[in-house]
């Protein structure tokens, strides 16, 4: 049954727009159409500044996959040959390495933004798993991609790392050999790293776009953490909130910047400038510095598999957070208890990243009894796992019991109220 013709707009845009309706789906998904709350802040930036990053990378790679070459004999050298024989080789090349970085420092802050505000709750749950597959498809497009370099800690991170799967028991060592392609970490390893490498960014587009078809069912959550009562709490999208999103990319550009023409080299580690050889070990092998907390707890288990175990359970358990914290409320503004061991959790995982760093032995608790034998021989790694972990089961409990401040009554109440207040004090 044919549809009945609609009219038609006068112009280009209105010809292309009768065809195929991309201006109004922008309009409706990011301009004037798309009502966002009135009161969201800057930590609702990193979002955007994050699609921004996924972009530069794409781009960025897709011009460095033109002069690499996916050989163990020759991948060191194109490297070396884009920075120094092709034309701004040298601008791609940290702009993609340091794009990294500057991802994750993004993504880190959207998600600790999220925990803080309560974003996981219910109705977006499903929009917190999104969130969470594309964290998880990053760490593995990053961590092929830190092999493709072919130096030293390319190489040895590759092996610490496909070792892991060995610890799974049956099926643990066919795991390492398909990852392999072989018996070692060898030029079926690269080629198969690198292709993935290439491949996984475009499969976190569409997860991208799976997430912000989600964010747009429920609409975005806001720093109150309640639910939009009419017109009078929300905003379009365009023009207030794209200004604000310009402001942002404006600063993250300027860091981004400073990093690439400054201190390009200083989010990396020297030895990978070290050409790989399976003949020598680093002295100390260590994942890039976003891998580092997880890194962390899985040396703080002295047990293979079950380091193993706890490595990914630190991040699969995310996935249940939304049932983990039972708090009717969303927003940590609101809730006592919850500031505290919020901000114990983000310490915590800031020290697990400084112990991920450091040598193996560091950190170690010694205590002696009189007659000098040690008692007790426990980690700083290990006490900040436990800690890690012990957040889950207090949320838990806390969530259940805690008393919560009061919530207003809507958005435009609270946000004409502190108007009001900031008025009152300017006059002051």
């Amino acid at each position: 049954m044919a549809h009945a013709p609609q009219e038609q707009q006068a112009g280009i845009k209105g010809w292309i727009e009768y065809r195929l309706p991309v201006f109004s789906f922008i309009n409706n998904s990011l301009g004037n159409n798309y009502p966002a709350p009135r009161n969201l802040n800057y930590w609702w930036n990193f979002g955007s500044i994050a699609g921004i990053c996924l972009v530069i990378q794409i781009l960025t790679g897709l011009f460095l996959s033109m002069h690499y070459t996916a050989h163990v004999s020759m991948a060191f050298n194109s490297v070396e040959g884009i920075m120094r024989d092709v034309n701004y080789g040298w601008l791609m090349r940290y702009t993609h390495a340091v794009g990294s970085s500057m991802f994750f420092v993004v993504v880190y802050i959207h998600i600790c933004r999220g925990l803080y505000y309560g974003s996981y709750k219910a109705p977006r749950e499903i929009l917190w798993w999104l969130g969470l597959v594309i964290f998880l498809l990053m760490m593995a497009t990053a961590f092929m991609g830190y092999v493709l370099p072919w130096g030293q800690m390319s190489f040895w991170g590759a092996t610490v790392i496909t070792n892991l799967f060995s610890a799974i028991p049956v099926v643990g060592e066919s795991i390492v050999h398909l990852l392999w392609g072989g018996f070692s970490v060898d030029n079926p390893t690269l080629n198969r790293f690198f292709s993935l490498h290439f491949l996984l960014p475009f499969a976190i587009v569409g997860v991208v776009v799976l997430h912000i078809w989600a964010l747009h069912q429920h609409g975005s959550n806001n720093p109150l953490g309640i639910d939009v009562k009419g017109k009078q709490d929300i905003i379009p999208f365009h023009p207030y909130y794209t200004y604000k999103d310009f402001f942002g990319f404006g600063l993250f550009f300027m860091v981004f910047a400073w990093f690439i023409f400054f201190a390009p080299n200083s989010l990396g580690h020297p030895d990978n400038y070290i050409p790989a050889n399976p003949m020598v070990t680093p002295a100390h092998i260590v994942p890039e510095w976003y891998f580092l907390p997880f890194y962390a707890i899985l040396r703080s288990i002295p047990d293979k598999l079950l380091g193993v175990l706890a490595m990914f359970g630190s991040l699969l358990i995310m996935f249940v957070l939304p049932w983990i914290d039972r708090s009717k409320v969303r927003s940590g503004n609101f809730r006592p208890l919850f500031q505290k061991l919020y901000w114990v959790f983000i310490l915590n995982a800031i020290v697990l990243g400084y112990v991920g760093s450091q040598a193996a032995d560091w950190g170690v608790l010694y205590s002696f009894m009189s007659n000098g034998q040690s008692i007790l021989d426990i980690s700083v790694g290990r006490i900040a796992t436990a800690i890690y972990f012990a957040y889950f089961p207090v949320l838990w409990f806390i969530s259940g019991c805690e008393k919560t401040l009061p919530l207003p009554a809507s958005i435009s109440e609270a946000v004409l109220a502190k108007s009001k207040t900031e008025n009152s004090n300017a006059h002051h």
